[in-house]
């Protein structure tokens, strides 16, 4: 299928000039040739086609649009033709004319004319070949480029291209990526060469395409905003037959870093059990640490701060578990019973948000019984720092208890809050390819002995997980063990431990080593979506790579075997599997234990993993260069191997178990995974005697330059190939390889994008589109790809899963790109990027497949029988599939290998230089598809072959001859380099750059001590041999390597650097001259190891020599300069064009100079040289006494280029001047980016209305967005055009609201004014609306005495809180509609269903934020008065520096350095060891001549240059006074995890050191104190302020400290003397602190700034320049009269100074700062913050008043009295000894938080029958408080061998018990009730309305707080937890709190107990109360009285009755007698 466009004229065009046509269809577009001065009819006659891999659909679309094409500047847009092609697939063929619309969507006269045609097929998918997708039709040869390099460009070789066969006019792609090829965004267009022959001038660019030409001819865009990968570039083709090298050498991973864990413990809550004394535990790998013990509670208040230390590889740090437990009653003579648990491994806490959880629940477990439920929370703050993290460490003041656990718990994003606990099942089966693990020497020992020959080793396998390890059985004697062995792993689920961690390991008494490591990654075998999949894989096989083969005691490589650092060799294959299953704890079968299980399991069968298949693996070193000299002298060869196949020398250990096999006659499965070294009878049938070549024949190398070797491999190129056999499982690798491709390109148009933006080009918006696009059909064709192939052998549960959950986001991904394309304008790219690289991210994720099926390929150098560099190419990047996407991106391609040293010695300079680059060409695939393996490789070759004869064509060859060779001279002209690595220690370089090519090299001439050098130097390399067919050298030539090197006097040169490039090529026939030649110098980004090191400025060109030898070349001009001898300079056609360019400096000074060789700088000097010009400062005669410059200002002019990006850095050195003329140089910098410096004129003619209205706009937005809006902007009209401004969101009583009015035509006006009825009546409306809700309200107003600075403190606090708490809405906010909208479009949902369903996603959300937010305001308005009453200050959580640009806005400081740079892997820190000091100064540069404008202005001095009105830099006189306010998070020093600070603050020679004042035991201390220093500028400018932990034996120890630059502050505009106050008063808390009043400061600065004003005037308006502002005139003095005042309406002026045009900047306001303490043992990691201000006033104008009292708040002492009257309903615990009844002995204790030992006991209420209990029993507690802080405070040693007391604070809690009093064993608790002082619910008023609800649901009832309230009476539940965990009633008490002062309390004394003084009258008790054994008689009485009386009488009248019975029957005998006898 094909698409043909046939463009032929476009008419009607407007004016003269060249044209060119675009042509784009699906992404894919052509571009025309370039139609030279064309006047009205451009005649383009050309055709496009595409092959088509889909059907057209009729909704596509074609779109062609006419250019007017400009050499130099972007490319014009003159109109558009879109069109649908509905009726071009419905007739197949289709002409056209019609008229162009422009960028307007309107019609233009011009019109276009084209013809298409569609061919199509059967619809099948057709497998496309370059040549035929790139064939150009006869008819035209224009050359057309890739915009989005489509993934259906497909750029497969396929089976249709024959071996040789040369494409012509191949067109040129520019790929952009950030890639590790920086150099080499492989093709920006270059162009058909041929074109020239028949007169046609082809075109170069697009329009975007031309702006990053332009761009990349520089990358000067300002370091700091631009890394230079980014805007590298090589001029180059298109690479069909050649892929990317890789320009980072070291291996990144197994390297050591530093990282700091830090933990706080704070609360622990509903912890199960009664009564306990419970203790956290945090353990992470084998560290542990406790917190203090806290006695009977469920609830302990902790507050503990743990750092733990770690100096290990990020892989080995991510993967220790975190363990939080809980322990109850541990001491030092038992170990204490376990709560419960809680882990989680490190990396999931590094990949939150910030590294950190913050104030967070974690919910404990008991591992042994996993049925029992939750066991209780822990809340804590976790955070994982490593080196250059900056953590973001929420501010710590007033923080509201998040009372919700279950909406805050210890989790990640995503993860249910109900975990479940589950079953990991690991299933070993087998393992194959083991490495010998012990010496022959034994093995041939005991086969003399026994005659038993065994294997080597003795496997079994050991799983970790989550913290549990798991063990095989041991296999003893076995290289293919056979376990057939589970592991089960019982855990939570979703676990909180991402890996998995399976090894192989010989058991060994000595010696227990690991053989191999595999990890798993759980979230890459399972999906938690909707229609996810519990964790799954295989059967599969798992390959293990290590160190070498080869046996050695002492292996140097073990941690590569441990999995750190990448494996150089393969180890073994391990076949796995892995299943979870969910259990349900509630069945009764279930085992309650985690303990590890091991279990056998069937075996499983051969075909379970996938058919065997034979695959052939390909492959042709067409050159080995830059071979090591060290290894230079014995012969070489090189090596390939894929598993154990392809080892000669360490290979197959063959298993005795498999010789065994033959011997009996049997054939043995285990010889195919055998090496074949000789041909066996059945390879001979199948494959003409085929055997295996892995290796190429020894070969001496040859001399290339002094320090590499070369190989001779000129025309004849040895080859190799192995045949081998594995599963047949390539849909694995073919998925993962479309989805790398799609990934890979998105990368490149992504980053290109970013280069557009970045160099602030146009449109990034259409490039955006483009790539979207091309993602949104690259994601729809694997769908189609991925589908089918779906043969069923082998295919695991995981397969099927992946590709379906693949599927599913392939599919989203098509239709979010889509719709986000559509939603792609110039105001959203950047939003909707960081969208995109989403995307990027889950392709990455997603193409990673877990499952491996075939081993990696190693290329090994071997010399001497030694293995000596290794280089290592995944399978998947070399496997060959008939679909081009599916194939490899490096197979059947020429790639540059680089082979580097094994392990440890890869790191560092060893690992950086080169041992071999190899030009390699690599083929895998299945052997029956062999007859394309040679189709890749360059054309004009005859293949040598080892055999003649029969079938001679399936034998691959030994060797290729290339009988074809081109001629060619490279020209290299280097012109520069710039930020090049320090190798010196002078702090410089003396940089030379080697240029290597083929088997050339050159060298620069060395320049001495420069970072930036300037060579401009042309090397020429004469008499090139290149192999190969002239066309595709042309478009494919070979790399050219650059490194760059440091000469030194003695011994080798040092590495600096290493970057590639691709030369421009003309061949013969083809013109020299425009657009293509001469080439244009582009900046190439240097790498050392992974690490940036610098930026090359150079071109490269390959000119062929033709018959007519090298006088048909252009000429080189010879070498112009004497001086320089005979090298020659880079041509002018390819060196910059200059102009001329005065560059001013300002020299100020010099600072903070450390000694040279011991001798201190005396008179310093600072040279400044740009492009060999430069200028010299005056000499400072006397450093010591004034290191200021005389002369402030000197310029110099240079010729600079024209683009801004090829600047060259200007160098800054200062040097020393000694005695007799000597110089040495102190340190130096370079200034890579002047950018930033050139001047650009004020433009008069525009006025600032835009800009303040712009403010204006954004002030409108703040003022709606908050609660305190408006209410005064009504009574107001405005003219139309007006803004109304509300310029301060939170109005104070004093303070009035601020409206600003803007007339574009008149003076500005700014009102200020609000009328304070308005605001009484608002705060009326207020009360009211809170009385409604049931809360109580303060009504009176907080009077001005009670407060202090610290109530203005803790009001701001809260204030930075509310705002960055908004901000974190708002963005969660706008994330969340941008990804419904995205999930609207895409899932098509109706206009009117989108509300509902989007509310309903945030129901959940809201309800939970609301009921927070409910109770974050029910706390506000109880804690503090409403916030409007007290003023404010701002409190920056960060330094005042990084908010105000480090205060350079008119002075720089530039850090001079000195000494050999580090080989850090991370470049951002800074090497501070090096600064050896600062240079004070600044550049101004602007082009000459500048316009005479500036110099007529008023007071211009000339001699001053651009820097006007800048101070004097004399030495002044100044009092610095600083304010410490606290610290947070201070680093532990003492063992027992606490510090003792103090502050120390140095500044010159004066230190003042605070010892005596050291805060005992903490690691948040508030400091409070102010100092005092007078310092003079400029020699005491450097503040430093350091922390120090105070020890009773030997030094102190430095915790951390920072550096302040006061001098920049000091001269700074934004005036960061004294902060702006946010009001004026004369006296109270917020008293003015300047000893300027805003009057004097306004009127300094209009005059400062030649300003007119300014003129206040009546009404309360002041006039500043064309501003009028207004606002409040009078003021209170302290006795309460008010006087007129102009103060608040300068002030105003002030608080918007940045809007006054031309001068106006922000004035830095009243504030508080929070600054991190750094400690250089430690660096980049935050050893804690410190919070402060500096204030500084010049001592020659009036003396400041006293500093403010910022001491800490004292807590006030209170006293708590509690009275229990009485309690009800309590549960019965003991059964009567006699009757068997139930009754309790009650009595009631109670404590206050933290002070248990002062617990307090009613008397007992014996023998209650009821839970009835009378006490009228009075607990007193005395206690200190701090209202703000709303916490006790609680001195206390913390054991009898504490030096001092330490401070703590904690919650103000009452804790409430209920006990059974026992006598003879231990009493019983029964219940207990916690009342948070400041907010419990208010007890019932019977007992009746008494009930579990007051504790269950606390949260909704009101609440009260004992510090309003005073006095409570109540009824309170006492609650327990019942054997299911859950809470029960177990009485209810009666009691009254009663709150008192100090002196209330002392006023009005009251007994403990019933005691006197005001004794509590004594309860009435039932009689029953008594205890039996103190009164007998009474127990009697009581138990016969009262219990048993009716069972006495009832005894009695019986007992009676026998008697009158007994007595009737014993004289009943003698009666009858009697009377029968009438005696």
């Amino acid at each position: 299928m094909a698409l043909v466009v046939y463009l032929k004229t476009v008419t009607e065009l407007r004016g003269k000039g060249d044209r060119i046509a675009k042509v784009t269809f699906r992404g894919l577009s052509f571009f025309s040739r370039v139609l030279e001065n064309c006047e009205d009819e451009a005649r383009f006659d050309q055709a496009f086609r595409w092959p088509i891999g889909s059907q057209v659909d009729g909704n596509e679309m074609l779109e062609i649009q006419v250019f007017n094409y400009s050499k130099v500047f972007t490319n014009r847009l003159i109109g558009t033709f879109c069109m649908v092609l509905q009726k071009v697939v419905e007739e197949g063929h289709l002409e056209v004319s019609d008229t162009l619309i422009d960028d307007n969507n309107t019609a233009i006269q011009t019109s276009i004319s084209i013809e298409i045609k569609y061919q199509t097929m059967d619809g099948s998918v057709k497998v496309w070949s370059d040549g035929e997708f790139l064939d150009i039709p006869d008819d035209c040869d224009g050359t057309f480029q890739f915009e989005t390099d489509s993934l259906l460009s497909g750029r497969s070789q396929g089976s249709a291209t024959s071996p040789g066969r040369s494409v012509h006019g191949i067109p040129t792609f520019r790929k952009t990526g950030k890639g590790v090829f920086s150099a080499m965004k492989l093709g920006k267009t270059r162009v058909s060469k041929d074109g020239h022959k028949k007169g046609d001038d082809p075109a170069i660019l697009d329009a975007e395409n031309l702006d990053r030409k332009v761009m990349r001819l520089g990358g000067g865009v300002d370091h700091d905003t631009i890394s230079l990968a980014s805007v590298t570039a090589v001029t180059t083709n298109v690479s069909n037959k050649r892929s990317k090298p890789d320009i980072k050498m070291e291996p990144s991973s197994g390297r050591p870093v530093d990282y700091q864990i830090s933990v706080t413990v704070i609360e622990a809550r509903q912890l199960v059990g009664l009564n306990m004394d419970p203790v956290v535990c945090v353990e992470i790998g084998e560290e542990k640490k406790y917190t203090s013990m806290k006695e009977s509670t469920n609830c302990p208040y902790y507050n503990e701060y743990f750092v733990f230390d770690f100096h290990v590889p990020p892989d080995v740090m991510f993967d220790k578990i975190l363990k939080i437990s809980v322990i109850h009653s541990k001491n030092l003579l038992r170990s204490g019973t376990l709560v419960g648990t809680f882990k989680l491994d490190v990396g999931t806490v590094y990949s939150q948000p910030e590294h950190q959880f913050h104030h967070k629940w974690a919910m404990l477990s008991d591992h042994d019984d996993i049925t029992a439920g939750c066991k209780g929370y822990v809340k804590c703050d976790i955070a994982v720092i490593g080196k250059g993290d900056n953590i973001k460490i929420p501010h710590k003041a007033n923080e509201t208890d998040e009372d919700d656990i279950e909406g805050n718990l210890l989790l990640p994003e995503g993860v249910p809050s109900e975990r479940l606990w589950a079953r990991f099942y690991v299933k070993i089966y087998r393992a194959e390819g083991l490495p010998k693990m012990n010496t022959s020497i034994m093995a041939n020992v005991k086969k003399a002995f026994i005659g038993e020959n065994r294997d080597l080793v003795d496997p079994y396998v050991l799983v970790q997980f989550a913290g549990q390890k798991g063990k095989t059985s041991v296999q003893k004697s076995s290289y293919e063990p056979i376990w057939n062995e589970q592991i089960i792993f019982t855990e939570m689920f979703p676990p909180l431990c991402r890996r998995l961690k399976v090894q192989i390991r010989d058991s060994d008494k000595v010696n227990d080593v690991a053989i191999g490591t595999h990890f798993i990654d759980l979230r890459k075998i399972a999906n938690d979506g909707d229609k996810g999949f519990l964790p799954t894989m295989g059967p599969a096989w798992v390959n293990m790579y290590g160190s070498t083969r080869n046996y050695t005691l002492m292996d140097e490589h073990q941690d590569l075997n441990e999995g750190l650092g990448e494996g150089v060799s393969f180890r073994a294959r391990l076949l796995i599997s892995i299943a979870v299953e969910i259990l349900d704890t509630s069945s009764a079968e279930i085992m309650s234990s985690t303990e590890v299980q091991i279990e056998p399991v069937s075996n499983i069968s051969e075909s379970a993993t996938g058919k065997l298949e034979e695959f052939f693996l390909f492959g042709s070193i067409l050159e080995a260069t830059m071979i090591d000299r060290k290894i230079g002298d014995k012969p070489i060869s090189f090596e390939v191997t894929i598993g154990n196949y392809g080892n000669q020398i360490d290979g197959m250990s063959k298993s005795s178990s498999a010789k065994k096999k033959k011997e009996d006659g049997g054939e043995s499965e285990e010889e195919e995974s055998e090496l074949i070294h000789n041909s066996s009878d059945e390879e001979a049938e199948d494959d003409e005697d085929l055997t295996s070549v892995p290796s190429t024949p020894p070969m001496k190398p040859v001399i290339t330059d002094r320090n590499y070797f070369h190989l001779p491999y000129f025309e004849k190129k040895p080859c190799i190939y192995i045949k081998n056999w594995w599963q047949d499982q390539r849909r694995r690798l073919y998925n993962s390889n479309i989805m790398d491709k799609i990934a890979d390109k998105l990368e490149e148009g992504l980053n290109d994008v970013q280069e557009i933006i970045k160099t602030e080009k146009a449109y990034p918006e259409r490039r955006l589109r483009g790539v979207l696009e091309e993602l949104s059909t690259s994601c729809s064709r694997f769908v189609t790809l991925a589908n089918k192939d779906q043969n069923l052998s082998g295919r695991t549960r995981l397969d099927k899963e992946r590709l379906k959950s693949c599927m599913r986001e392939m599919e989203s991904m098509a239709q979010q790109a889509k719709t986000i394309r559509t939603q792609v304008k110039r105001n959203t790219v950047r939003d909707k990027l960081k969208l995109v690289f989403n995307f990027l991210h889950r392709l990455r994720f997603l193409a990673d497949e877990p499952q491996h099926s075939i081993p990696d390929v190693f290329i090994w150098m071997i010399s001497n029988n030694k293995r000596i560099a290794y280089a290592r190419i995944p399978s998947k990047d070399i496997l060959y599939s008939i679909v081009g996407e599916e194939m490899g991106k490096d197979c059947g391609k020429v790639k540059a290998v680089f082979l580097r040293l094994p392990g440890k010695k890869g790191f560092g300079p060893a690992g950086w230089t080169v041992q071999a680059k190899l030009e390699m060409y690599l083929w895998l695939g299945l052997n029956k598809q062999r007859k394309d393996f040679l189709s890749g490789l360059p054309s004009g070759f005859e293949e040598n072959k080892a055999m003649k004869g029969t079938g001679i064509q399936t034998v691959p060859p030994i060797s290729l001859v290339y009988n074809m060779k081109q001629v060619f001279q490279l020209r290299a002209h280097m012109y520069q380099a710039r930020s090049l690595f320090a190798a010196d220690s002078s702090g410089l370089s003396d940089p030379f750059a080697r240029v290597f090519f083929s088997t050339h090299s050159q060298v620069t001439e060395v320049l001495n001590e420069t970072l930036c050098p300037t060579w401009d130097q042309l090397l020429v390399f004469d008499n090139v041999e290149l192999y190969g067919e002239a066309g595709e050298l042309r478009d494919d030539p070979p790399i050219i390597v650059i490194e760059l090197y440091d000469q030194d006097t003695v011994g080798k040169a040092e590495f600096i650097g290493r970057t590639f490039a691709k030369p421009l090529t003309k061949m013969v026939d083809e013109h020299y001259g425009p657009p293509q030649f001469p080439p244009q110098l582009e900046y190439y980004q240097l790498y050392r190891g992974n690490c940036t090191a610098g930026d090359l400025l150079a071109a490269f060109e390959l000119l062929q020599i033709g018959p007519a030898g090298r006088a048909a070349l252009p000429p080189i001009d010879g070498p112009t300069d004497s001086d320089r001898g005979p090298i020659l300079p880079v041509p002018l056609g390819i060196r910059p064009v200059l102009s001329r360019y005065r560059i001013e400096v300002l020299f100020w000074g010099l600072r903070d100079l450390k000694r040279i060789n011991l001798a201190q700088v005396d008179r310093p000097r600072v040279d400044i040289e740009c492009a060999g010009k430069g200028v010299q400062s005056a000499l400072i005669q006397n450093y010591k006494k004034n290191p200021n410059f005389s002369t402030l200002v000197k310029w110099f002019e240079v010729d600079l280029p024209e683009n801004e990006l090829l600047h060259p850095p200007l160098n800054i050195r200062v040097v020393d001047c000694r005695a007799f003329g000597r110089f040495t140089l102190v340190g130096s910098y370079a200034v890579t980016s002047l950018r930033k410096f050139i001047y650009s004129p004020p433009d008069k003619t525009a006025n600032n209305w835009t800009h303040t209205a712009r403010l204006a706009n954004g002030y409108m937005a703040l003022t709606n967005g908050t609660s305190h809006s408006c209410p005064h902007s009504h009574p107001i009209s405005h003219p139309s055009g007006d803004i109304v401004v509300n310029m301060d969101p939170e109005p104070n009583i004093k303070k009035m609201n601020t409206v600003v009015k803007i007339d574009s035509t008149t003076a500005a006006v700014v009102k200020v004014d609000l009328n304070e009825d308005e605001m009484d009546k608002e705060n009326e409306k207020k009360k009211k609306k809170k009385k409604k809700k049931g809360e109580e309200v303060d009504e009176e107003e907080p009077d001005e005495s009670m407060l202090d600075w610290w109530s203005k403190y803790f009001a701001s606090v809260e204030t930075m809180m509310e705002n960055l708490r908004a901000q974190e809405a708002a963005l969660a906010e706008a994330e969340e509609r941008e990804d419904l909208e995205i999930a609207a479009e895409s899932a098509e949902i109706k206009a009117d269903d989108f509300p509902v369903k989007g509310t309903k996603l945030k129901e959940k959300s809201k309800d939970k934020k609301s009921s927070k937010d409910k109770k974050k305001n029910h706390e506000g308005t109880e804690k503090q008065p409403p916030k409007r009453k007290v003023d404010e200050l701002v409190v920056y959580n960060k330094e005042l520096e990084i908010e105000f640009g480090n205060f350079e806005d008119w002075l720089h400081t530039f850090n001079l350095y000195r000494g050999k740079a580090g080989d850090d892997d991370d470049h951002n820190v800074v090497d501070d060891d090096r600064i050896v000091g600062r240079f004070k100064g600044s550049l101004c540069m602007y082009k000459l001549p500048l316009s005479e404008e500036i110099a007529r202005e008023a007071g211009f001095d000339p001699n001053m240059g651009m820097f006007q009105s800048i101070p004097h830099n004399d030495p002044i006189n100044v009092l610095i006074r600083m304010y410490i306010i606290r610290a947070t998070d201070l680093h532990p020093a003492d063992i027992n995890g606490k510090a003792d600070p103090y502050i120390v603050i140095r500044l010159g020679k004066t230190e003042i050191r605070d010892k005596e004042n050291y805060i005992s035991k903490q690691l948040n201390p508030v400091f409070g104190k102010s100092f005092d220093i007078e310092a003079t500028f400029p020699m005491e400018s450097m503040l430093t302020v350091a922390v120090y932990d105070w020890d009773l034996v030997g030094t102190d120890d430095l915790i951390g400290e920072t550096k302040i630059d006061l001098e920049n502050r000091y001269y700074s505009k934004h005036r960061a003397t004294c902060g702006i106050a946010s009001n004026y008063s004369v006296h109270g808390y917020n008293v003015w602190r300047d000893p300027q009043k805003p009057t004097q400061i306004l009127a300094k600065l209009c005059r400062e700034g030649k300003l007119d004003g300014p003129h206040y005037g009546p009404g309360g308006r002041v006039k500043v320049g064309n501003r009028i502002f207004l606002g409040p005139t009078e003021i209170e003095d302290e006795s309460g009269l008010k006087k007129q005042t102009e103060e608040h309406l300068a002030l105003t002026v002030l608080r918007h100074w940045e809007e006054i045009p031309r001068v106006g900047c922000k004035l830095i306001p009243e504030h508080v700062e929070t600054r991190p303490l750094l400690n250089t043992d430690k660096p980049g990691i935050e050893q804690g913050r410190i919070e402060m201000w500096v204030d500084m006033f010049p001592m020659d104008v009036p003396a400041p008043g006293p500093a403010i009292d910022i001491s800490p708040r004292k807590p006030k002492r209170c006293e708590l009295r509690v009275i229990i009257w009485n309690t009800d309903e309590v549960i019965l615990e003991d059964d009567d000894y006699f009757t068997g009844e139930k009754s309790s002995d009650i009595f009631v204790r109670g404590w206050l938080k933290g002070q248990q030992e002062d617990k307090q006991d009613t008397d007992v209420h014996y023998h209650s029958l009821t839970g009835e209990g009378n006490f009228n029993w009075r607990f007193v507690f005395p206690f200190d408080y701090l209202m703000a802080e709303e916490k006790i405070v609680i001195s206390k040693k913390e054991s009898m061998f504490s030096w001092d007391e330490t401070e703590y604070k904690i919650p103000a809690r009452l804790t409430l018990q209920v006990w059974d009093a026992d006598h003879f064993s231990a009493d019983d608790f029964l219940g207990a009730i916690e009342l948070d002082l400041n907010k419990f619910p208010r007890g019932a008023k019977t007992a009746k309305q008494c009930s579990l609800n007051m504790v269950l649901k606390e949260h909704e009832l009101p609440t009260i707080s004992i510090f309003k309230q005073k006095r409570v009476k109540g009824w309170w539940p006492f609650v327990a937890r019942d054997e299911n965990d859950e809470f029960e009633l177990t009485g209810k008490v009666e009691a009254e709190l009663h709150l008192l002062t100090t002196e209330e309390a002392e006023k009005n004394p009251v007994g403990l107990g019933r005691n006197e003084p005001e004794p509590l009258e004594k309860p009435n008790r039932p009689d029953t109360t008594f205890l039996w054994f103190l009164s007998p008689l009474k127990a009697i009485r009581y138990l016969i009285c009262n219990r048993y009386k009716w069972l006495i009488i009832k005894i009695i009248l019986a007992l009676l009755l026998l008697v009158m019975v007994g007595l009737f029957l014993y004289s009943m005998p003698g009666y009858l007698v009697k009377k029968l006898l009438r005696v």
